[in-house]
């Protein structure tokens, strides 16, 4: 019996399954993407602008809905054997690009089985080459639909290992219910061993389900889905789009840790020299008031990409990521650097303003001695 099999509770050894694992990279590859052109310029591999088609998904309000691209069949080679697998992309119009590999899983399978190949996909293939290879495959048809494109050093990973039906081996259903922490555990975290409560509620803490026959459970890493219409991608959809927020926040982070120390030193040369005190002035003015704006309207753009009007369920499952990739601390940390960014903006804004007036009382002060001089001078 291997490792798994003795780690799984003994009711599991009824459940076949059958699912696949969706593995995403997804990359900042500039401040923006025309959707409409790059559309044009992938042809018929674009797949057009779907929304979560379920009736629930009118309560989400996406503004400029991603490109998802087909961009067809691909072979990986495992560590035991090779895997058949579909490559896809989606480009978001805030400048994030994922992409998407399906695996499946083969023929039913046991739930030991579906753990080993889940966990052999988490870490016994490296993907890193072949999704740069994609990457830039990509990047050379899509670039000029790219507004000032750059590709950022920061990146997401994430897996989904979705399941279509749970049965058990008579082929009748088996309720999502009996699917619990010490069940997915092996899966979704790679732990084999026996975890305490306290360890449970911490490492697998969102668990969400809509009907008795789906199911929901995020982890940092990666999730499971199971839903029994297996067109029904809405909650992949979900997933994939807080993966592309939390990506732009971290990208974002990370400018303006390297930002800050830049405008510091840029205001203390600025503040040295009276002669080209102006000059300088209105330079960094112009720069740090461009750069914020450019944050702030980068960062509006991403917040307002998706919108919740109800609590619906795909709603929850949004907000149970976002919370789970702490998506407010993310963004708190970059208001707080905007904040000092703006400190500083005005700091050099009353600078340039108090050196202007005493620049303008010592020109007064010189014409009036200029006069008193030419005053002397034609006295008798």
């Amino acid at each position: 019996m291997t490792e798994i099999a003795r780690s799984l509770q003994p009711h599991t050894t009824d459940l076949r399954v059958a699912g696949r694992a969706v593995v995403y990279r997804l990359y900042d590859v500039g401040g923006g993407i025309d959707l409409e052109h790059a559309t044009r310029l992938l042809g018929p591999k674009a797949a057009g602008r779907p929304r979560p088609s379920r009736g629930e998904a009118q309560a989400l309000v996406i503004a400029n809905p991603p490109l998802t691209a087909d961009l067809g069949a691909r072979s990986i080679e495992g560590a035991e054997r090779p895997y058949a697998a579909t490559l896809g992309a989606r480009l978001f119009d805030f400048g994030a690009l994922s992409l998407r590999l399906e695996i499946p899983a083969g023929p039913e399978l046991d739930w030991a089985a579906f753990t080993r190949f889940g966990n052999a996909i988490d870490s016994g293939v490296d993907l890193t080459a072949f999704f740069a290879a994609e990457l830039e495959a990509l990047l050379a048809v899509v670039r000029p639909a790219i507004d000032r494109p750059a590709l950022a050093d920061v990146s997401e990973d994430y897996i989904v290992f979705r399941l279509d039906r749970l049965r058990d081996v008579s082929g009748a259903p088996w309720p999502v219910e009996r699917l619990g922490a010490s069940d997915v555990a092996p899966l979704l975290l790679g732990e084999h061993r026996p975890l305490a409560e306290s360890a449970r509620r911490d490492l697998l803490p969102h668990r969400l389900s809509y009907t008795t026959e789906d199911l929901v459970v995020l982890t940092w890493d990666n999730a499971l889905v199971v839903e029994p219409d297996a067109g029904d991608a809405d909650v992949e959809y979900m997933i994939e789009f807080a993966n592309a927020q939390l990506l732009e926040l971290r990208h974002y982070d990370a400018l303006l840790d390297r930002e800050l120390p830049r405008v510091r030193t840029r205001l203390e040369s600025a503040r040295g020299g009276i002669a080209r005190l102006f000059r300088r002035h209105r330079r960094l003015l112009a720069d740090l008031q461009s750069r914020m704006a450019d944050f702030t309207d980068i960062l509006e753009r991403v917040e307002n990409s998706l919108k919740v009007t109800d609590d619906v369920h795909l709603a929850r499952v949004y907000a149970a990521a976002l919370d789970l990739f702490r998506g407010r601390v993310w963004r708190e940390g970059i208001d707080r650097k905007l904040a000092i960014l703006r400190d500083a903006y005005e700091g050099l804004n009353d600078d340039a303003v108090a050196a202007r007036a005493e620049w303008l009382e010592l020109t007064i002060v010189i014409l009036i001695l200029i006069e008193v001089a030419f005053a002397l001078l034609a006295r008798p």
